[in-house]
């Protein structure tokens, strides 16, 4: 059975507290789990030390047994050397989808409409002097 090393949640409502847990890949995310090698407090800031806790020695044997680490997960053992985890790159992921350029489309095509009737000259109005 294929293990990951992944995050099993805990904490209260909105207020989360990962563990970073070795489970089987078919369990539940916060069932049953094989092994537990550190926590995870993503509401502690940035850059407190204590932010990512894991137990490298068991980290690494879980590795060399095979388990496989999640995106998230591969972050954290990046961060502290462990393994490297290759940069990622998706350029579309910054272009707006279909309906946001059709949105996009009527909204200039609605303000060059305005813009041409106020550039269009007034219609004379004739003096009823006579």
């Amino acid at each position: 059975m294929p293990v990951k090393i992944r995050l099993a949640r805990a904490g209260a409502k909105k207020r989360p507290f990962y563990r970073i847990v070795v489970a089987e890949a078919t369990a539940p995310r916060d069932g049953k789990f094989i092994d537990r090698i550190g926590t995870f407090d993503p509401m502690k800031p940035k850059d407190a030390a204590d932010r990512v806790i894991i137990d490298l020695e068991a980290a690494k044997a879980w590795l060399a047994k095979g388990a496989q680490p999640t995106d998230r997960v591969l972050r954290f053992l990046d961060a502290v050397g462990l393994m490297k985890r290759d940069a990622r790159s998706n350029p579309n992921k910054a272009k707006p989808g279909a309906k946001a350029m059709e949105r996009e489309a009527a909204k200039i095509k609605k303000e060059d409409a305005r813009a041409a009737a106020l550039a269009a000259p007034a219609p004379a109005v004739e003096a009823a002097a006579e």
